[in-house]
């Protein structure tokens, strides 16, 4: 048995990366992302890999947006026996997280240990409490 894969205009349209715009994607590779709620505070873990974070990464708050972009340049070559191997991985990325309201952002951290770049947005959740919804059934 053979599966054919396919690609779906639906999926195109509707399964697009909840995090980025449309023209992101285009712009290139997107990072995977972790975003997640820590009491009051919104932090987002981006692995980025082979990145300096010094140059080439930008985090960046407009308005109600958290914005990550930046640049890959990773070059490797290796020769052994008489070959030689090039591997190269290079392109900009951008990310953007929608804030539930605006923030300073000079309060905003970010970080780079080991790959993966954490950015803390403190307070961006206080005085927001969950209201539950109450959920019915057809009799």
């Amino acid at each position: 048995m053979t599966a054919v894969l396919t690609r779906s205009p639906f999926a195109q349209t509707w399964l697009r990366d909840p995090w980025s715009p449309q023209s992101a994607v285009a712009e290139g590779p997107v990072p995977a992302a972790d975003v997640y709620r820590e009491g009051e505070d919104l932090v987002a873990r981006l692995d980025l890999p082979g990145v300096d974070p010094a140059t080439d990464i930008t985090v960046e708050v407009e308005g109600r947006k958290l914005v990550v972009r930046g640049e890959r340049k990773d070059q490797r070559s290796e020769e052994s026996e008489g070959r030689r191997i090039s591997e190269v991985r290079f392109g900009s990325f951008r990310r953007t997280v929608t804030l539930p309201k605006t923030v300073d952002g000079d309060a905003v951290r970010a970080s780079y240990d080991a790959g993966v770049l954490t950015v803390t947005v403190p307070g961006v959740f206080a005085g927001t409490t969950p209201q539950r919804i109450e959920v019915t059934t057809a009799a």
